[in-house]
């Protein structure tokens, strides 16, 4: 059989990708497979010809080969090179029309099926344009090759020291945070902390608060974890702490985002704070704050934490990297207080629940050496840019179908809809079409809210806005 080349193995693969070299090419030969493209059976082209085609090392096809044999899209034989796996004759039409046919995406889908190519628009993600590569890879490198005898054996529980010693340095200045370094347990992003308190702290069918329309991965880990979230409605002000007064007096827990609500934006009034914290107080309920976006304001300075007005100790600060570095290193942390850190070390040294050694000892120099501030800083800057442009683009693209009234932080857009618009529909399409927009019907629970979809600015630049902006519009007019 002569090898196939077809349409994933003509363009050059881009490093200016937010993914690796290899997993675009996994990730385009992977698309092919499904949509019929590459039959099963099919020879692909040998390595060296294929990275000859592609102007691109031996080893990123060989990478990108083993990857996709692994997970079963290709099979090795020795004779006749690599094929797309036979068994998948029959199945693979049936795939990719599943994919396009399924009704409404949560906002779940969107989250986990980020790629190099379909990066557009996703609410969720920083600008993987602007991440400072070389320099990480460099403090990643310079770790690695002086890795010594004593850090290789077991860490401290709660995670690498000096990284909790550089938070809580930061956080003190950036977020009016005053915690030792023996209150912050490193975690694997803001799953793993959420996780972490919720097993500690909270009892099968125990009541939480949490907003609505609110973060869809925290009222999913929660539920897993056996609570019984109870949504409580948020306006302008932010969490309607009356409301949850009402519903769930004796609630465990309430999960909030103050500083920047989740998905919306509204920021928590100081009154409801302090009506939040008095309510903990006297009930014996606990708090976990999200500062869900809480470095990007752009009017103003970012706003202190609700944690720094917690005088009493109710509440659990939840921070992660994923917003401000890039969501892969999956490397959060948590602030506890300090009647539950004794409890908290004891767990984590039988759960283990950090990322590895060296990303931690990578983040700590990138912190302590004052490339984070600085990372941040010029992150507000380009972000507010593209923010404008976007908003603006949108605007001239749609007119008045759609509303765009940007908030004051945050790293998307809430692009609002005309009432009875299926914005679940046409978040659908955009995905279907690589752009990853997000329902705000897949954020609610109870509330009735109007259509949006939330659209990230933080990976379109300035000059890319007006033209994306033209062909989103393409794609929901379909």
């Amino acid at each position: 059989m002569k090898a196939l080349i077809s349409d994933p193995f003509r363009s050059r693969l881009e490093r200016a990708d937010g993914a690796p070299l290899y997993r675009q090419l996994r990730n385009r030969i992977r698309h092919a497979i499904l949509d019929g493209v590459l039959q099963p059976g099919a020879r692909l082209p040998s390595s060296r010809a294929l990275a000859s085609q592609l102007a691109s090392a031996r080893g990123t096809v060989e990478r990108a080969y083993e990857l996709l044999i692994a997970e079963g899209y290709l099979v090795g034989q020795a004779a006749a090179g690599t094929l797309v796996n036979p068994q998948l004759h029959g199945h693979v039409g049936r795939m990719a029309m599943t994919a396009l046919q399924q009704p409404a995406p949560a906002a779940t889908t969107s989250r986990n099926a980020v790629t190099g190519h379909n990066i557009l628009f996703h609410p969720g993600l920083p600008a993987l344009d602007a991440f400072p590569r070389k320099l990480w890879s460099r403090l990643a490198g310079r770790r690695a090759r002086d890795l010594s005898a004593a850090t290789m054996v077991y860490q401290e529980p709660a995670g690498y020291r000096p990284l909790r010693d550089a938070i809580a340095g930061y956080l003190w200045v950036a977020r009016g945070i005053s915690a030792s370094a023996e209150q912050i347990f490193i975690t694997a992003g803001f799953d793993g902390a959420l996780a972490l308190v919720a097993r500690l702290l909270l009892g099968h069918g125990e009541q939480v608060w949490i907003e609505d329309p609110g973060y869809f991965r925290a009222r999913d880990g929660l539920r897993l974890a056996g609570a019984v979230p109870v949504p409580v409605a948020v306006d302008a002000h932010g969490l309607r702490v009356d409301d949850g007064l009402r519903l769930a007096p004796d609630a465990a827990l309430a999960y909030v985002t103050p500083s920047y609500q989740a998905p919306l934006g509204a920021t928590l009034s100081l009154p409801r704070r302090l009506a939040l914290l008095d309510w903990a107080n006297r009930s014996g309920a606990w708090i976990v704050e999200d500062d869900y976006s809480g470095e990007f304001r752009y009017d103003g300075w970012p706003l202190p934490a609700l944690k720094s007005l917690d005088t009493r100790e109710r509440v659990f600060y939840v921070g992660s990297f994923s917003k401000t570095l890039f969501p892969a290193l999956r490397l959060g942390y948590l602030i506890v207080p300090r009647s539950q850190v004794e409890r908290f070390v004891q767990a984590c040294a039988h759960i283990a629940p950090h990322a590895s050694l060296i990303e931690q000892m990578t983040a700590a120099d990138f912190i302590a050496q004052g490339h984070f501030a600085r990372h941040v800083r010029r992150m507000r800057k380009l972000y507010a840019e593209r923010r404008g442009a976007l908003a603006q683009a949108l605007a001239a693209a749609f007119g008045a179908r759609l509303r765009v009234d940007p908030e004051a932080g945050g790293v998307h857009l809430v692009a609002w809809l005309r009432r009875g618009t299926s914005d679940a529909e046409l978040a659908r399409r955009a995905i279907a079409n690589g752009r990853m927009a997000s329902p705000l019907s897949a954020w609610t629970l109870a509330a009735h809210c109007r259509p949006a979809l939330l659209l990230g600015f933080t990976n379109i630049p300035v000059e890319a806005a007006a033209r994306e902006a033209r062909q989103l519009r393409r794609i929901l007019d379909k």
